[in-house]
């Protein structure tokens, strides 16, 4: 009786285990390697769309399991390095592919192969790999949408040039920080989000605020004239710059916010000219601070 006892806690210890691992990947999306964290960022995706939620869900297990499947470093995989680029890629299926059996086999290969240029970017030391990974499996399913699956084609993220008005700042200073989930349907993502930050880093936390501040400054400009100020869409790369580069020293806070001003331009460049940013951004900035960190 006694070792059947243990057997049923060892086994469901494991599970617990397992789950943990899956919501530490949801929440390293935002760089918070911690389970609660990725509970709280699932919830806000949840608040926004049940749907996004379980594609967010699906793509994380399937990143996560296809790095266990390839014998990848488990340390990396307990903290869910190898799960948040399969979640951001799983809500993308959701945000630009209709529904199909199509999108579904597109969502798991996309999220496996996430996995693999993860580990890519894992054996080298020139830059983090951060969600290039996200980016360019996501790039590649859309490339596939609009040759090979124009049935699935749902909508982009390429944005009109138009004078944004009566702008609510709190609303955008949520939205900056729900849209890095692609969650601009309610405050609530947002709110979540910075909660499951907060829990797990007090100065993680400030710092998302700061990346989610500094761009609605562009906002007031009304020559911007960028339609999607008013969404969310400046300023969720500069609340990723922020907290990865985001330190409790005078060169950290600089670093930050250079990062954070940068990506804004970036975004707001790629937004004229119709890219489907995606993170980009966030990355190309984070990139060049630290390669010139290591310059000087």
């Amino acid at each position: 009786m006694y070792f059947f006892c243990s057997w049923v806690m060892d086994w469901q210890n494991d599970i617990l285990e397992k789950i943990k691992i899956l919501f530490r990947g949801i929440g390293q999306v935002m760089f918070q390697n911690n389970a609660w964290s990725g509970v709280l960022m699932l919830a806000g995706i949840a608040c926004n769309s049940l749907y996004m939620a379980g594609l967010a869900l699906l793509g994380t297990v399937v990143s996560t399991s296809t790095a266990r499947i390839a014998g990848y470093s488990c340390e990396d995989i307990r903290n869910g390095l190898y799960g948040f680029n399969g979640t951001l890629v799983g809500i993308a299926v959701g945000v630009f592919m209709n529904i199909s059996v199509w999108a579904f086999m597109l969502l798991i290969i996309g999220a496996a192969l996430s996995t693999w240029v993860m580990r890519l970017f894992q054996r080298q030391r020139f830059v983090p790999g951060y969600t290039a990974p996200f980016i360019l499996v996501t790039w590649l399913l859309l490339l596939l949408e609009r040759t090979v699956f124009p049935s699935l084609e749902l909508s982009s993220d390429s944005v009109a040039v138009q004078e944004p008005v009566n702008i609510d700042f709190f609303q955008v200073f949520c939205l900056h920080i729900g849209q890095v989930m692609f969650q601009g349907g309610t405050v609530l993502s947002g709110l979540f989000f910075l909660v499951g930050i907060w829990i797990n880093s007090r100065l993680n936390g400030l710092y998302a605020m700061w990346g989610a501040v500094l761009p609605l400054g562009a906002a007031l400009f009304p020559d911007m004239g960028i339609l999607g100020a008013e969404a969310g869409l400046l300023g969720y790369n500069g609340v990723l710059c922020a907290i990865a580069l985001g330190t409790a020293s005078l060169k950290g806070f600089g670093e930050a916010t250079a990062a954070v001003l940068l990506s804004t331009v970036l975004q707001i460049a790629g937004m004229r000219i119709g890219i489907t940013t995606l993170t980009a951004p966030f990355v190309l900035a984070t990139w060049t601070v630290v390669l010139l960190r290591k310059v000087w």
